[in-house]
Parts: C-alpha cells; structure tokens; sequence
C-alpha cells in the first residue's frame, strides 16, 4: 500500500521538490500551501510523470489553526489514512531584535513556531488514534545555536519546533502500543525560493534537488534527527554546537 503523505508548504521550495520525490517513489499525497494555483500545477506536473499517485491538493493558511485540524482531518479521510505528516511551512522573515521590525519577527514567530504547534497536534490527533504514524518536522541547521541580524528570530523557531519534537519523540519512544516515529531534519544551505534573497555561504550551498534528496533519504530512513546534506553539515554542525560564539558568528 502505497505510503500516504500530508506535506504542508508544499507550493514551492523544499516542500514542492519533497513532493516529486515522494511521489516518485510511490507515495500517495496531500499537498498545502496558500498559493493553490501553484499546488495545482505541481499536481498536474507530478501525474504526469507519475499517473498512478493520488495527489490531493488543498488551501491552507497555516496560521489559522483551526483550519489546520480542519484540513489534517480533510486530507486524511481523501487518502484513507495518514502514515506521515511532514510539518514544513515556515517563513524567513526576520530583522535584528530592537531595530523596529516587531511585525516581521511576530508573523515569523508565529508562523514557524505556533502554527507548526498545530500541526503537530493534529497530526499527533491522527497517528494516536491510529496507534501509528511518522511525524516529520522541517528544522535548520541555525537551530543549533543563536543566530546574529536578520536570522534571530528564524533560528529560535527553529530550535523551538526541534525541542517540540524531542518532546513528541520522548513520550512515544518505546511504547509498542504506539507505533510512532518522529524525525526532526536540519536542512543546511539549500537552495530554494525563501532563502534565494538572503545572503548565505554559496560555497556550501546546494542545488535543490540534491539537498531535497537528502532530506527524502533521511525521512525514509525514520532518522530521528538528520543534518542534511551529511557533508558538510555533520561535521559542522559539531562545531556549531560546540565553538565559541566568536567562531560560530563568522560561520553564519
């Protein structure tokens, strides 16, 4: 039975790329975004390769909560089931704390941290009546430490939707009652719509299918957590941990 996916953002970016290549492997899916004209087109792209998916398409505006158990319950009943829910919709907005630009950090919030809150919890709804699922929440690699300027409030969604997740992961982890997985991946430097504006190190950055790629293989593998790609974002990663704030602030 072919793996029934709910992917929200998936107008654009990691979240349009993660589409095409789970279908390409045989999933089933429910596509959200607030551009329906975009998740329509990546419909029509994605039956054509692939004419024998299922491919639900669906408005969301993540920030509307309600809306969000509204469309997880919708989309569920149309696929006959969920088996995985990848929470990905996020936004990049952001200026440094203090310089005027509350509104930018506020609707990053929001959008990163509190509407991905109601992902989860309508996605956990599902997998515990279900007794089984597979949570996946889209994080950062700037989640790792604080970040400087324009990426402090972006980073601090991110390492707050990671420890929601660890949170998740510690209460289902060995329940055999509740077949639950819950992998939190740490994209590094992927090239995609939100980030195609802001100033990053090109030299590790990478083409979208590539780094999408690593991603989709690290979901498949139910990792519980992933930085992707693996080079070099495992190695650094560790230093971004571990190093000084005076050598992580010339990393980012």
């Amino acid at each position: 039975m072919p793996t029934r996916t709910i992917i929200t953002g998936a107008s654009s970016g990691l979240g349009a790329e993660m589409a095409r290549q789970f279908a390409a492997k045989g999933h089933d899916l429910a596509l959200t975004a607030r551009r329906t004209d975009r998740l329509e087109h990546l419909r029509e792209e994605i039956l054509a390769a692939h004419p024998g998916r299922t491919i639900l398409v669906r408005a969301l505006d993540v920030t509307d909560n309600d809306d969000v158990f509204t469309a997880t319950a919708q989309l569920t009943e149309g696929l006959g089931g969920l088996d995985r829910f990848i929470v990905n919709a996020g936004l990049g907005k952001g200026a440094p704390i203090g310089t005027g630009r509350f509104d930018a950090n506020r609707e990053t919030a929001m959008t990163n941290f509190v509407a991905a809150l109601a992902q989860m919890e309508a996605a956990m709804q599902v997998f515990r009546e279900q007794r089984t699922g597979h949570l996946v929440v889209i994080s950062s690699v700037s989640a790792l430490r604080g970040m400087r300027r324009a990426m402090t409030t972006y980073a601090a969604t991110k390492a707050g939707v990671a420890a929601l997740a660890e949170g998740i992961r510690s209460e289902v982890v060995g329940r055999p009652e509740l077949a639950i997985d819950v992998s939190t991946i740490y994209p590094g430097y992927i090239c995609s719509e939100m980030n195609e504006k802001v100033e990053q190190e090109q030299k590790l950055m990478v083409d979208t299918q590539s780094g999408v790629r690593a991603m989709v293989a690290a979901i498949e593998a139910r990792k519980a957590k992933a930085l992707v790609p693996p080079w070099p974002w495992v190695p650094i990663g560790e230093v971004i941990k571990h190093a000084p704030l005076s050598v992580v602030r010339r990393l980012t």
